[in-house]
């Protein structure tokens, strides 16, 4: 794979893959949504729930059920860090389900803990 899912325009190894490995760590709230939406692209779903919040994390996602979907593109729309340890990303990501178009418009919540960023819940956009 050459450019990375996510849509920042870098070579994978140079922008997710890092994370994937678990070598390194995202740099911000903003780094890990886009690492997450490249694991939903790639169905890692171990990466997935790894970066979930423990308070907040399912026991499982079952991606390998909706092998369907088929994941077109992501939007970052804004972010905000009103402290060092919470941050909100706002995305817009495209996807497609049995030939038909969809559209998740999210306003994601993340923290900060020992270091690393995690997804705690996101707050979903009516279309």
């Amino acid at each position: 794979m050459n450019v990375c899912p996510c849509g920042s325009g870098k070579p994978y190894a140079g922008c997710c893959g890092g994370l994937h490995a678990g070598t390194i760590d995202a740099p911000s709230a903003e780094a890990l949504m886009r690492s997450r939406y490249s694991a939903y692209v790639l169905g890692l779903e171990p990466y997935l729930l790894a970066t979930w919040h423990a308070s907040t994390r399912p026991a499982a996602l079952g991606l390998a059920e909706e092998s369907a979907t088929k994941w077109l593109g992501l939007e970052i729309k804004g972010r905000q860090m009103p402290d060092a340890s919470h941050a909100t990303v706002e995305f817009v990501a495209r996807y497609r389900v049995a030939g038909r178009g969809h559209r998740l418009h999210e306003i994601s919540n993340f923290i900060r803990e020992a270091g690393r960023w995690f997804y705690v819940d996101g707050d979903v956009r009516s279309q």
